[in-house]
């Protein structure tokens, strides 16, 4: 396949931001896109101008909203291992797959959502490998050595007298 024909299989292909975001508010308000996507433009006095020119600026946000329109709205099956890392104006969707009708989302759906995620989240901290060891509170640190080395050498208690002398 060419790359001409993977975008064009790609429901974001030609796509405006501006128009994505107006069809997600349309659809589904500021408050349920608040409560899902948890991005402050579609909060705090939000209005379609301003959540567009949040997103052009935040590469991350933009994303998360193309994905809630890709598997959401648009109401796509889940992307391949593949592909997963891609962003999704890169994703190629297969032959056959075409758009189906919007999920219908809820603020207690959202909240749920949430819990899930929270928990997910958790999970991941706790399961997660250190890669440092944490400083223990007994030992005192380097730091703290040197600036007694000092003021016991200076014979004061000014870490910065040896240094001030000169």
């Amino acid at each position: 396949m060419s790359k001409e024909v993977n975008y064009k299989s790609n429901p974001l292909h030609g796509l405006g931001l501006k128009t994505l975001v107006t069809e997600l508010v349309d659809h589904y308000g500021f408050e349920i896109l608040d409560a899902y996507l948890n991005i402050n433009c579609f909060k705090t006095r939000a209005t379609i101008e301003s959540s567009v020119k949040f997103l052009k600026k935040t590469e991350w946000a933009r994303e998360k909203v193309e994905l809630f329109y890709l598997y959401k709205f648009k109401n796509l099956p889940k992307v391949s291992s593949e592909q997963f890392s891609t962003p999704p104006r890169d994703r190629i969707i297969p032959e056959g797959q075409v758009p189906g009708e919007p999920a219908e989302l809820s603020l207690e759906d959202a909240e749920k959502h949430r819990e899930i995620i929270a928990k997910k989240t958790a999970d991941h901290r706790t399961n997660k490998p250190r890669t440092s060891r944490p400083r223990s509170r007994t030992a005192p640190s380097k730091r703290s050595e040197r600036a007694s080395s000092n003021t016991s050498t200076e014979g004061g208690n000014d870490p910065w007298a040896k240094w001030r002398n000169k």
